[in-house]
């Protein structure tokens, strides 16, 4: 299908991305480019992390409702961090937390919370192509994640950040997940955009103002057009599938990381607001 996919335009050189309960808003400039975006249902099985960093698993949860977040943080945890070590064959895993995104109703949920932790809640789907961390933040945090984590462990040899991404919603959804061939991605492409979480959405002022300690904050990738990306959907998706996707692999010789954004699908005339729940984990192989 043809779609839009927002990117970063040229000259935007303050980027942050300001996350509160319920609302999220990007300081950088924007700029929507009409892109093809392939239907990988029928050649599902040929997608394999190494090759293009993002795979469509089958794998049902026992998870029976997931606005139940007592539910959910006593179980789904341990099942993805399952599904990752079976997917990527890493021997370890350690989670960082879950969120349901929905492009549905959030006013309810767009108020003050004090010391919000951005995890275990409900957002909107982010609807630029980005990844989330940088590369050289992904290799400073797996290291401290990986000393906290497994303060025993040996060095481990490569470790590959990912989220595993369910869709909760029945199809069609509104606003799918398009994923990015990584393989049409350069190693050096991707603009820093730091995250800032806040208790509530600051003024536009302060936004772009100064900011203690940005060069410590956690920072995504977002990215400029490049006709040379590849795009790609699965039609029809059910809360029993998952896609699993790379934020970062420490392997030279495999692909690195795969863009990712929402899309609004505008071929269904009364298609479903898209829920779905993301799960984002470091996986080390020793």
């Amino acid at each position: 299908m043809e779609a839009d996919i927002s990117f970063l335009a040229p000259g935007s050189f303050i980027n942050r991305r300001f996350v509160a309960p319920g609302a999220e808003v990007n300081t950088g400039r924007y700029e929507p480019h009409r892109v093809s975006i392939h239907d990988g249902r029928s050649i599902a099985d040929r997608f394999t992390l190494d090759e293009h960093g993002f795979v469509l698993a089958s794998r049902p949860s026992a998870i029976r409702d997931f606005h139940n977040s007592s539910e959910v943080d006593a179980a789904y945890p341990d099942e993805c961090l399952r599904i990752v070590k079976e997917l990527t064959g890493a021997d370890l895993a350690t989670g960082r937390g879950w969120m349901i995104r929905t492009s549905g109703e959030l006013a309810e949920r767009q108020r003050k919370v004090i010391d919000y932790r951005h995890q275990g809640g409900v957002q909107p789907p982010a609807a630029e192509a980005h990844v989330d961390f940088s590369p050289d933040r992904a290799e400073i945090m797996a290291a401290q994640i990986y000393r906290d984590a497994f303060p025993d462990g040996p060095p481990y040899k490569r470790f590959i950040s990912s989220s595993l991404w369910r869709c909760l919603s029945p199809a069609p959804q509104d606003w799918p997940l398009a994923v990015c061939d990584g393989s049409t991605v350069g190693r050096d492409e991707g603009v820093k955009n730091a995250l800032v979480i806040v208790d509530e959405i600051p003024d536009e002022t302060t936004m772009m103002g100064e900011m203690d300690d940005e060069d410590a904050a956690i920072t995504a990738s977002v990215f400029h057009y490049n006709p040379e990306f590849r795009w790609w959907y699965f039609s029809k998706m059910t809360p029993d599938e998952v896609i699993l996707l790379k934020f970062h692999d420490s392997d030279p010789s495999s692909v690195m990381r795969v863009p990712h954004t929402a899309f609004h699908d505008t071929s269904f005339a009364h298609a479903n607001p898209r829920e779905s729940i993301e799960f984002r984990s470091f996986a080390f192989f020793l």
